[in-house]
Formats: structure tokens, C-alpha cells, sequence
């Protein structure tokens, strides 16, 4: 009989602070608040009017193809919530309740997703990353900047998102494994909406969580319920801390599902069952904390509703700004990608430019 020795063990975790039916199932952390709960309540529906009108101008052809965020408004207004302002934030492209809060904003937001390039001008973003729609190519470009903060010597963190389908590639492997193997200040939080476009979660992945791939990389691992938001903020902040103090970095999963086609260029109703659909939609995140702070007397029906009323009117407002903006030149594409244009490209540089 041949023996063996365990050499090591590992688990992995999982938080909730207020579940499904809108019930604590612990106390509450420290920052938490009546007024901090309330205004993420309010992020999180100011972020669902802009995902839903943003539609809306996509379906009337004033807007490209568009990655819906609905059943993903804890996730990321939870992180924005929890970042510090000079933080760098390496975005994928669900990120809206993020970006509300980083300098490109509303409008860069709705300029980048009208196609106009100037919604992902360098200085408009500060230090912040671009909104990447490549799959997992971010993570790497977060390591290599999580590296520059550590050898600066920089008490600064980078932020790091991914959808769960993004966890199956190559770059995701390759840029934990090297954020463990350097201990680098950064957290990848992962929206783990079980779909990667149609491809189930079961289909890509044999792990029980996908938490525990960062076991592999040496790094922690944590998952949460995303679609709770005091957990999200709660657990992002404190990674994000423990990386700014030199204590490395850290692999969040939020568990959350996606209650929407994956961009407008889909037809979800084709793969994903409508029953399970119905269930998790009594999951999601605003209605979960609504109903908390309904009940508990923090906010009242009408104080919701004018809160929503104003949300809508500031998101009308910055749609109607946004469709005053002068078109940017058709050239605009090269004249953010090459500072020397390539000889091959320049015949078809003029020519475009020729166009009216």
C-alpha cells in the first residue's frame, strides 16, 4: 500500500451580509450607514436608468452595441464605492456603476460606446485604463501596472475586473500567478453572471468556485455574494487596503447573474432557461436593498421614487448633452492608435478623411 502525507489545504470562503430576502445574516460592517446605504442604493439605480437608456439610444441607432450591466449594479458600483481616487482601475466592459465614479464618467461612457474615441482620451481618464473588450487582456496590463506602483514605492493599488468567462483565458492565469509570484498591489474582482456570452459556467470550468483559482497563483481567494452590495464594498475595500500596505494581492468572486441579453447584439432567450431567469431575477441587487431599507424604516416608498425621478432627469440630461456633441472627425481611429502613421495605412487615411 503506498502512503501519503497531505501537504497542504486550502479553502475558500464565502460573505453575505444581507441574503435574497432581504434579511442581515450578520451585523453590519462599520461602514455602512443610514446615509451610505442609501446613497449606493441610489448609485445603483442611477447606474440601471443609464444601462436602460443607454438601450433605449441603441435600439433607435444612436448608440454601437452595447454590453448591458443589469444584475450587476452591486458589483460595480460596489467597487466604485470602495476605490480610493488614485487607485488605477483596469475596467472590462461592464463596469458602468464603476465608471460613474472614475473620470471618465457618465459622458466618457456614453462617447465611448457611441464609437466616438474621445470618450477614451488618455487625459479624460487620468490614470485609469480604457474600458477593455478583448477578454483578459487587462490583467495583464493591471499587473504590469500594479508593478510600476511597487517599484515606485507607492502605497496605491490597481482594480482589476473580469467576467467569469475571462477566468478560462490564458492572461488571467498568467497575470495572477505573477501578481502572487511579486506580491503586487492589485485585486481582481470577478462578475462571475454564469454566462460566458452563451456558454454556461459549467461548460467552462470544472472548479466548485472560481475563487480557487487563485490557490494556484499562491494568492487569497474569497467569494461573496454579489449581488449584495454592503459585502461587495465591504470586501473590495479591504483587499484593496491590504494591497496598498504591501500585503499583495487578492482574487474576488461575486456571484451574481446576468439578467440581460450579453450586449444588444444578442438573444439571450435562445440559451438561458426563462425559469431559472425568473428566479435569480428575485435575487437582484436594488430591489434586495430597497426592500431592507424599506423595512427597517431607513427610506420610505416616496422618498424612493423621487429619488429615481431624479436619476432619471440627470441621466436624461447627460443623453442630451451627449447627442449636442459635434461628431468627431472620421479619422479619429488612427489619430488615437499611431503617433507616426504606418505608410500602409495612409492611402486610406486620406481617403477616409476625403469622406463626408
Amino acid at each position: 500500500m503506498v502512503h501519503k502525507t497531505t501537504v497542504a489545504n486550502f479553502e475558500i470562503s464565502h460573505l453575505r451580509y444581507l441574503n435574497e430576502h432581504s434579511k442581515l445574516t450578520q451585523n453590519l460592517p462599520t461602514f455602512a450607514d443610514d446615509k451610505t446605504l442609501i446613497e449606493l442604493l441610489r448609485l445603483m439605480t442611477l447606474t440601471r436608468e443609464l444601462d436602460q437608456q443607454i438601450i433605449n439610444l441603441q435600439r433607435t441607432g444612436q448608440m454601437g452595441t452595447y454590453p448591458s450591466c443589469q444584475g450587476a449594479e452591486a458589483f460595480s458600483v460596489g467597487i466604485g464605492h470602495a476605490i480610493y481616487k488614485d487607485d488605477v482601475f483596469c475596467p472590462y466592459y461592464r463596469d458602468q456603476g464603476t465608471t460613474i465614479f472614475r473620470p471618465q464618467g457618465i459622458m466618457g461612457l456614453l462617447q465611448y460606446w457611441g464609437g466616438d474615441e474621445r470618450g477614451n482620451n488618455i487625459d479624460s481618464l487620468d490614470q485609469d485604463l480604457p474600458i477593455s473588450v478583448p477578454i483578459a487582456s487587462q490583467c495583464l496590463h493591471a499587473v504590469g501596472v500594479a508593478y510600476a506602483l511597487q517599484y515606485r514605492k507607492q502605497n496605491r493599488a490597481v482594480i482589476c475586473t473580469i467576467g467569469d468567462g475571462g477566468t478560462s483565458e490564458g492572461d488571467f492565469y498568467e497575470a495572477i500567478n505573477l501578481a502572487g509570484t511579486w506580491k503586487l498591489p492589485v485585486v481582481f474582482v470577478i462578475n462571475n453572471n454564469q454566462w460566458a456570452i452563451s456558454v454556461p459556467l459549467s461548460a467552462q470550468t470544472a472548479c466548485q468556485t472560481i475563487a480557487q483559482k487563485a490557490i494556484g497563483a499562491g494568492i487569497d481567494g474569497e467569494q461573496i455574494d454579489g449581488n449584495d452590495v454592503i459585502a461587495v464594498r465591504e470586501t473590495v475595500r479591504e483587499a484593496i487596503d491590504k494591497a496598498r500596505s504591501g500585503n499583495g494581492p487578492t482574487v474576488i468572486e461575486t456571484l451574481t447573474f446576468r439578467l440581460s441579453d450579453h450586449t444588444t447584439a444578442d438573444d439571450a432567450t435562445r440559451y438561458q432557461p426563462q425559469d431559472v431567469v425568473q428566479q435569480e431575477s428575485k435575487k437582484e441587487p436594488i430591489a434586495r436593498l430597497y426592500n431592507y431599507l424599506l423595512a427597517t424604516q431607513i427610506i420610505t416608498k416616496a422618498q424612493y421614487e423621487k429619488m429615481s425621478q431624479k436619476c432619471k432627469a440627470d441621466i436624461d440630461k447627460s443623453i442630451e448633452e451627449f447627442l449636442k456633441i459635434p461628431k468627431d472627425k472620421a479619422t479619429s481611429p488612427f489619430d488615437h492608435l499611431y503617433e507616426n502613421l504606418p505608410e500602409a495605412l495612409i492611402d486610406q487615411y486620406h481617403e477616409i478623411g476625403a469622406t463626408k
